[in-house]
């Protein structure tokens, strides 16, 4: 399903309820997307699109002005990057039926008010200084930069969306090698003989072992699905145990592109021989976490703290 603009605030507030008031931003989402929340499925939350600077998540533009919106009707502490979001106490215990009140509307347009203010005595300051640089207006994606939504939410999520779009473009095999690199950087040591399996064969496509911290060491077999669209089933992981048993492999690991049915999440912990599941979103935090093949670029944003009385 498209990923039509809309409010979030009451799936935001919903997910931080559902774990317990505070968590970080992707927790967030994932959350909202794992449990449907509000009507907004994975495919919602991740979607991506081509704009004319790169790819982009739609959700995300949402998910940042909803951040802000919650923030001013008092449901949110006043964020922190980097930190966690926090629901205050009337966040946790406020009825959501009717939100936006009328009240909470006129509290929502005096915030962005005054953050339109702030922002056009800024912009006229830098015009006087001739630094000002000129910007889009009227689209989506540069709406990122003329709102005052957090960048936080944007700058990690455009690169990832651009990751998942290129590894949907791999060949089967060259994904099956992509995963197996992944897979030996978690810990697990590729069987010199079984280790890799060319697509097609034996129905996996890698096997190796792992040694915890308590020198025990697990059989391992990986199954890698290359997903443009759809969802992987629980049939596709009832297949993968049947191969599991056949390997005598004691757990398995399933990498897609995609995501996962709720009955394919039940079925991997079903039984004696459990599956790791890896989304589309928890393969570009791997990705990430171990730097595969990219390249870090550190950079800065000044806070409100340097712009004493919206200066």
């Amino acid at each position: 399903m498209v990923y039509q603009r809309r409010s979030v605030e009451k799936a935001i507030v919903l997910a931080l309820r559902y774990l317990g008031g505070s968590a970080s931003r992707k927790q967030v989402k994932k959350t909202i997307a794992d449990n449907e929340i509000d009507g907004l499925d994975y495919n919602q939350v991740y979607e991506t699109k081509e704009g004319r600077k790169g790819t982009y998540i739609p959700f995300d533009l949402d998910f940042g002005f909803g951040i802000r919106n919650i923030v001013s009707v008092g449901y949110l502490e006043e964020t922190q990057r980097g930190k966690d979001i926090v629901l205050t106490p009337l966040g946790m215990d406020d009825n959501l039926e009717g939100f936006p009140r009328l009240d909470q509307k006129e509290m929502i347009s005096a915030y962005w008010n005054k953050k339109n203010a702030e922002r056009a005595k800024r912009k006229k300051q830098q015009e006087e200084q001739e630094q000002i640089k000129s910007q889009q207006k009227n689209n989506d994606e540069d709406s990122i930069q003329n709102s005052n939504i957090d960048s936080e939410d944007t700058e990690e999520s455009n690169w990832k969306a651009q990751l998942l779009n290129q590894l949907k473009k791999f060949t089967p095999e060259k994904f099956e090698q992509f995963s197996r690199l992944l897979i030996s950087k978690m810990g697990v040591t590729l069987d010199k003989e079984r280790g890799i399996v060319h697509s097609g064969d034996h129905g996996i496509d890698g096997f190796g072992y792992f040694t915890s911290d308590e020198f025990r060491t697990s059989r391992v077999a990986i199954q890698c699905k290359r997903f443009t669209t759809g969802a992987v089933s629980e049939p596709d992981i009832d297949r993968f145990k049947g191969v599991m048993d056949s390997f005598n492999a004691e757990y398995g690991i399933f990498v897609t592109t995609s995501y996962f049915t709720s009955q394919a999440k039940k079925k991997a912990t079903q039984g004696s021989n459990t599956v790791t599941l890896i989304d589309g979103q928890q393969l570009a935090d791997l990705v990430e976490k171990y730097q595969l093949h990219i390249t870090p670029i550190t950079t800065y944003t000044l806070d409100e703290y340097y712009f004493e009385n919206g200066e």
